[in-house]
């Protein structure tokens, strides 16, 4: 079964709205590593975690992408 609910990707990645480009960075870097899938063979959710972390920090981190979500 599929959710159709969009991810908090604030939360996701420990973060707070309106957080600046620094943070933003320092929180994926944490969380990518947190979650690598190399890092965490034995984890079967860790390689679905990372693809929302990388998916997050995508739509963060542009612009155009991060108003439109925001909105």
């Amino acid at each position: 079964m599929t959710s159709t609910a969009r991810p908090d990707y604030w939360a996701l990645l420990g973060l707070s709205p309106g957080s600046d480009s620094e943070q933003l960075k320092r929180a994926f870097r944490r969380e990518a590593r947190r979650w690598h899938p190399d890092l965490n063979g034995n984890d079967v959710h860790a390689e679905e975690r990372f693809k929302l972390v990388n998916e997050a920090y995508a739509v963060l981190s542009d612009n155009k992408k991060r108003q439109q979500y925001d909105q």
